[in-house]
This record gives C-alpha cells, sequence and structure tokens, in this order.
C-alpha cells in the first residue's frame, strides 16, 4: 500500500521560500513516477511539477524556474523547493504517485503579507 506524507507548509511572504517534503512508502520514488500538484479554493487540482523514473522533470508553465522537483532515493523522498512565491501560489499542495495513482493527504501553504 502506498502511502505519501507531505510535510513543509506554511505562511510565507511573497518573495520568499518553501521547500515542501513527501516522504513515501510502499513504493520507491527511484523507479515511480513522482509528482507535485495543488489545488487552490474553488479550482480544480493542477499539475505544478513531476519527475520521471530517468530524472527528467516537467514543469507547469507557470512555474518554471521558480520551482524545483527533485527526490532523494536513499531517503525515499520527493522535495519541491519554491522561489519567489507569489499570492497565487496559495494552495494545498499534494504529493503524488503518478504510477501508482495514489495521493498524499496535501499541506497548506498560503503566501500572504
Amino acid at each position: 500500500q502506498v502511502q505519501l506524507v507531505e510535510s513543509g507548509g506554511g505562511l510565507v511572504q511573497p518573495g520568499g521560500s518553501l521547500r515542501l517534503s513527501c516522504a513515501a512508502s510502499g513504493t520507491s520514488v527511484r523507479i515511480d513516477y513522482m509528482g507535485w500538484y495543488r489545488q487552490a479554493p474553488g479550482k480544480q487540482r493542477e499539475l505544478v511539477a513531476k519527475i520521471r523514473s530517468d530524472g527528467t522533470t516537467v514543469y507547469a508553465d507557470s512555474e518554471k524556474g521558480r520551482f524545483t522537483i527533485s527526490r532523494d532515493n536513499a531517503k525515499n523522498m520527493v522535495y519541491l523547493q519554491m522561489n519567489n512565491l507569489k499570492p497565487e501560489d496559495t494552495a494545498v499542495y499534494y504529493c503524488r504517485s503518478i504510477a501508482q495513482n495514489s495521493w498524499g493527504q496535501g499541506t497548506q501553504v498560503t503566501v500572504s503579507s
């Protein structure tokens, strides 16, 4: 059974940074296809970034250059480094095992002054 636990969310001022973490069990982030998604109030869940087993990454256009997805195979963790955060980045961020179609419970990110 795949379990994904996100952490690292919080309140940050515009222009600030956060690093989200996703602890995975029941799957290997090294061979899985892992992603970060987000859902803002009243909006559909959307892709933020994903990383394939070969290490290649895909980003939504609005996050290119600001966000970086990475993984630590030894720790079985996936990360999302978010820089230059904007109020429109406010959302619940979810980790997903795309290969297993499993989701974490989400972590809230709020960007506000």
